[in-house]
């Protein structure tokens, strides 16, 4: 089966960027060697939570629009719960917009995450807080069996609840990733639906943690 991989000019400027391998054969590791680290994205500098306070809408939303995928009705909505008493009280603002938004909302902030190691994630075309993540968990760097394994797993959960699979990856194993994958798709949809809400509100705190600094 042919290697999947990006044009070979995208490869040669992300190659470039430090981003991918000069050398396509070098993306997947050799059988036993250990995997190298995704490089990390550069993000901005944590803001403290006075500022945080201090806030007006527009601004609120363009600092935290992106900490729920594709969602800034997220943060637009939870900046009405100001002034945020701590770094955690700023986050359960935004779940509980999130938990309490309605039906279809909920939908299509699911279906807004990006698959694991899917077509999004192999072109890149995802956020940046996306392919910061699945990087750290090595699902850009596999081998063709892999990325197939992925793509079966998820049009079977795809089918089975309308939604993509969604993990918080970071700190995470492939192989534990796919113990899990498999395990929720016997789950019922409205347990899943509870379980990829859980994960968003864990990978939003991780992200979170990266944009407000902790309060003294």
């Amino acid at each position: 089966m042919p290697r999947r991989t990006a044009h070979p000019a995208i490869l040669a400027a992300l190659a470039l960027l430090g981003c991918w391998p000069a050398d396509p054969a070098e993306a997947t590791p050799e059988p036993g060697a250990p995997e190298s680290a995704a490089p990390e994205t550069v993000i901005p500098a944590p803001v403290d939570l006075a500022r945080v306070n201090g806030m007006d809408r527009d601004a609120f939303v363009s600092t935290f629009g992106g900490i729920f995928e594709h969602s800034p009705w997220v943060a637009e909505r939870a900046w009405a719960a100001r002034p945020f008493a701590n770094r955690d009280a700023l986050h359960a603002a935004m779940v509980v917009v999130a938990r309490t938004a309605s039906a279809p909302e909920i939908l299509a902030l699911l279906n807004a995450h990006p698959e694991l190691a899917g077509p999004e994630a192999r072109a890149r075309q995802m956020t940046t807080a996306s392919v910061s993540e699945q990087g750290s968990a090595g699902l850009d760097r596999m081998s063709p069996a892999e990325f197939d394994r992925f793509d079966r797993l998820n049009a079977a959960y795809r089918a089975r609840f309308g939604f993509p699979f969604i993990i918080a990856v970071r700190g995470r194993g492939r192989a534990e990733i796919l113990r899990e994958f498999e395990r929720r798709l016997a789950d019922t949809p409205d347990a899943e639906r509870e379980a990829a809400l859980d994960a968003v509100a864990a990978i939003t705190r991780m992200r979170l943690e990266r944009r407000v600094a902790p309060s003294p």
